[in-house]
């Protein structure tokens, strides 16, 4: 069978795993002895293109070059999961095992091609990543916010896509709101995500300056939300307007008050501050860091309003 002969693959539903995609039979995919049936296919390695949904961004090279060998051995036990694009064929999900299959030297690897949509292929890149523990905590906000900025969607169905709890995708999400600095130590897992977590209330530069304390005091989480309250004692988040020339005190969030703040933040997929001036009067400062994300924010409140 040539590498582009066709197949007519059945249609399932997205919602119940990756394995609702492309199954959970192994298959024997060395170059010699692979089979081919009227599921899969195989590919010339050279037709398939990198997934432009794809949420990983970073792979090991050492774990690339261990699978590799694996692949060399025994040869692909799992096919990739592939759509028809232009001049060829676009990665839905398996690029770590395509990258060391190219690696090994394969010309050709076992696939299952699907027509799906956009969307289809973005929620299934995510879900490959998230079962198999294989993004990191920023790489899977980034990849959250990509979809919901991108397929206008709110974080409550984005969760719900997902199989998680909309409490779970906005905590990761709000970490989009931590500095440059912090995001990197994140990244190269120098701090953990309960750190980062307990970050989020500080300003920026107190951020960065706790973080490094984090690593140079190797803090837990708990002694680094014991620093944070005592920063915030020290510093309130709350900062008072001024009225007719005079400073005032600022008025403490009320329990009812913080959860509104976290409710607006979940349906707008964005940081929300509510800053009080006093008891009836303040501002909501909604905050976007791109005019893609300003547009989808005013898209989202005037469906609100409507």
């Amino acid at each position: 069978m040539s590498s582009t002969d066709e197949i007519q693959p059945k249609r399932r539903r997205l919602g119940r795993g990756l394995n609702a995609l492309i199954g959970t039979a192994g298959i024997d995919a060395t170059e010699d002895t692979a089979r081919t049936d009227d599921s899969l296919k195989r590919i010339n390695v050279d037709q398939i293109q990198r997934n432009d949904f794809q949420p990983r961004q970073q792979f090991d090279e050492e774990s690339l070059n261990e699978l590799s060998k694996s692949i060399r051995q025994h040869g692909i036990l799992q096919p990739l999961l592939v759509r028809p694009a232009d001049d060829g064929y676009q990665l839905i999900a398996g690029e770590r095992r395509w990258l060391a299959a190219k690696k090994a030297g394969l010309t050709t690897v076992p696939c299952q091609v699907r027509a799906m949509e956009d969307q289809q292929v973005t929620e299934a890149a995510i879900e490959e990543n998230l079962k198999r523990k294989d993004l990191n905590v920023l790489e899977k906000a980034h990849a959250f916010q990509d979809y919901i900025d991108r397929f206008e969607c709110t974080i409550e169905r984005l969760a719900k896509r997902l199989s998680m709890t909309r409490s779970n995708v906005s905590n990761i999400l709000r970490l989009l709101e931590l500095s440059d600095e912090v995001k990197d130590s994140v990244r190269r897992e120098a701090v953990s995500y309960g750190h980062a977590r307990a970050l989020l209330p500080l300003e920026s530069s107190e951020q960065t300056s706790l973080c490094q304390r984090i690593q140079s005091e190797s803090l837990t989480v708990r002694q680094t939300e014991s620093a944070v309250r005592e920063m915030q004692s020290d510093d309130p988040a709350i900062v008072p307007f001024p009225n007719k020339g005079s400073a005032q005190s600022p008025s403490p969030l009320t329990s009812h008050v913080l959860s509104l703040q976290d409710q607006l933040r979940d349906h707008l997929g964005a940081k929300v501050e509510i800053r009080l001036s006093g008891k009836d009067k303040g501002k909501i400062v909604i905050q976007f860091g791109s005019n893609d994300e300003f547009e989808r924010i005013v898209r989202q409140l005037r469906r609100a309003a409507a």
